[in-house]
């Protein structure tokens, strides 16, 4: 019978569980581009994955017009089979698992990459994945001042209320040591040359190549991790649009599973950028972790 499952695992077994993996041997390169189909109001995106005794696959859709209506830009479930017989075994809110697995992946990114004692966050956006990112990086770094960047006001001082963050400009992030990109913005959301060598910056907001949040000054400034360098070349606005314009060497790009295993090289003295696209090896992942923990 098959289990619905609430929810998604904590934060920090998120991380955890997508460390693990890395260090276990999954290959993000390995598994299947994700499935982009058009339909009148947005689009629905297909992501199946197979990693150990699992096989699983999300669906969901993104509907540009929804927050205008009061509802989610994303919706969607996530099916969890097993590896052996693809005997369905679990049901999960494909959003709350999104809004964790994306976090943590940055999580697991920056806790190679940022300086151990970090402390200064300046948070792009003010939704799910501005909150989630919050939380994560508060698993792996000492954050303590917190800056939140909105494009609405009221929106954004609510957010800092909630969150004891300030409301800050896009200059802030000369005096940041972390960066977080989590919006649903189409064009950078700062300027790269403001960017300290010390920073580390996670930008998760776009998985299309039209859009982008980050500048090909601060592509071209820093040491570039992605998940995959076939999904970032395919999806990751910010990348593709810095490999164009001559900012970034594409064979310079660095994958996480590599830099989780202590095989990349860091230079001291630039930037360290983690662009995410979003890969259904991470859902996965994530969703096999609550499914152990939940029959536990």
């Amino acid at each position: 019978m098959i289990t619905v499952l609430e929810g998604a695992p904590p934060m920090e077994a998120a991380i955890g569980a997508l460390r693990s993996s890395l260090l276990g041997g999954l290959d993000p390169e390995a598994g299947p581009p994700r499935s982009v189909v058009p339909v009148p109001r947005g689009q629905l995106l297909v992501m199946p994955a197979q990693w150990g005794s699992y096989v699983g696959v999300k669906v969901v859709s993104a509907a540009p017009d929804n927050p205008a209506r009061g509802l989610p830009r994303i919706q969607g479930n996530y099916l969890l089979l097993d590896g052996e017989t693809l005997a369905p075994l679990a049901l999960l809110d494909g959003i709350a698992l999104t809004n964790v697995r994306t976090a943590a992946v940055s999580a697991v990114a920056a806790d190679a990459l940022a300086t151990p004692d970090a402390s200064r966050l300046v948070l792009f956006g003010t939704g799910p994945q501005a909150r989630s990112h919050l939380e994560a990086l508060r698993c792996v770094r000492p954050v303590r001042d917190v800056v939140v960047v909105g494009r609405d006001a009221v929106r954004t001082r609510a957010f800092a209320e909630e969150t004891g963050a300030r409301v800050g400009t896009a200059d802030d992030v000369a005096h940041a040591d972390l960066v977080a990109c989590c919006t649903t913005a189409r064009t950078p959301v700062f300027d790269g040359s403001l960017l300290p060598a010390h920073a580390t910056v996670v930008a998760v907001g776009s998985h299309e190549p039209e859009a982008r949040e980050v500048d090909e000054t601060a592509v071209g400034r820093s040491t570039v991790v992605v998940e995959a360098a076939s999904a970032a070349l395919r999806e990751a606005g910010d990348i593709v649009q810095a490999v164009e314009a001559g900012a970034v060497d594409p064979g310079a790009l660095v994958g996480l599973a590599d830099l989780v295993r202590g095989k990349a090289q860091l230079a001291p003295d630039r930037p360290r950028l983690f662009k995410s696209v979003g890969m259904a090896w991470e859902d996965l992942v994530v969703a096999a972790a609550h499914f152990e923990a939940a029959r536990a």
